[in-house]
């Protein structure tokens, strides 16, 4: 049986530390438009609203900044993920920054509450802060700890101030209360530049990290196959691709926060496939492409797109 996609557009990045990811997906429409493919009249859309002139608002919380609006912004994708999983939509989910992946995530677990969750994650980072240990306040760089419903406490740095504290409990209890995932349940893929606070959650929760040296050197098969072994047990799988998983060097600057020595496109469509053919896998997110950045003209949106097409094309294969 085929997939029946929906496209989610979420042009939000409130919730990161550079403006711009918010034409990610405009920039990735231009590419396509510019190799005269029709990919984007093809497939049914839905365009999540945004807070972005949030931006401009005088009080900021310097360890969670925007959270509030960050918090609306998350529950309206956690909405729209939920609402196309439940009428059997396989939703790709094209965000501006990363807080968007806890939206995201929210709506699996709401339209799957009773399944186990697996998260593949695709990044040059962890995003595994709170606001407890942020450095730069940014939200792109939490998600996955409001995903796991862990604070990291034992590295605490920041004071966090109670309004915050509520909103950051929000954050945790979109779509349904509690955690979503369990740590056990979440893989990385090329993440390689980390604070020492995530590093030791790293630890801690033994979280499983696939570095682009393992992976070339291993195989990308064999760790691909390692990944799906361990994550075998989970019932849906949700895979998240942030394009400073891939090479600045090689591919462009075109991101929030670019991180050299990453996967090149091809690596990328290949590992996404792959687990695409686990036959487990509901929900793509692709984000952080931002043409504000890019010193190579529209590359890195051209380089997403790219990506993007060759990904669907796996999904709507037929699958014995």
């Amino acid at each position: 049986m085929q997939k029946v996609i929906k496209i989610i557009k979420n042009r939000s990045d409130i919730g990161a530390g550079t403006r711009g990811s918010d034409m990610g997906i405009d920039a990735i429409e231009i590419a396509a438009i510019n190799k005269n493919s029709d990919y984007f009249n093809e497939y049914e859309f839905e365009d999540v609203k945004t807070h972005n002139e949030s931006i401009y608002d005088k009080y900021r919380s310097s360890v969670a900044k925007r959270i509030e609006h960050v918090v609306e912004q998350c529950t309206r994708v956690n909405n729209a993920v939920k609402k196309s999983l439940t009428n059997n939509y396989f939703p790709i989910v094209l965000s501006g920054d990363h807080s968007s992946a806890l939206g995201t995530i929210s709506g699996i677990k709401a339209a799957y509450p009773a399944q186990t969750v697996g998260v593949i994650w695709i990044d040059a980072h962890a995003d595994l802060h709170s606001p407890y240990t942020t450095p730069s306040g940014n939200i792109h760089g939490m998600p996955l700890a409001a995903v796991l419903g862990d604070d990291n406490l034992d590295c605490q740095v920041n004071d966090v101030a109670k309004d915050t504290q509520e909103h950051w409990d929000e954050m945790k209890n979109i779509g349904i209360h509690g955690p979503k995932v369990l740590a056990e349940n979440l893989i990385y893929f090329g993440v390689r530049d980390t604070e020492e606070a995530e590093d030791k959650q790293i630890e801690k929760l033994h979280i499983r990290n696939y570095k682009v040296d393992e992976v070339r050197y291993r195989g990308l098969e064999t760790c691909v196959d390692e990944a799906l072994a361990k994550l075998s047990h989970c019932d849906v799988l949700y895979i998240s691709f942030d394009v400073d998983s891939m090479d600045c060097d090689l591919i462009s600057f075109g991101t929030g926060t670019p991180v050299s020595r990453g996967f090149d496109q091809y690596e990328i469509i290949d590992i996404i496939n792959q687990i695409i053919w686990s036959k487990k896998v509901v929900c793509i997110e692709v984000v952080e492409v931002n043409p504000l950045l890019d010193t190579k003209g529209n590359k890195m949106a051209e380089t997403a797109f790219q990506v993007l097409e060759a990904i669907t094309a796996t999904l709507v294969l037929p699958i014995e």
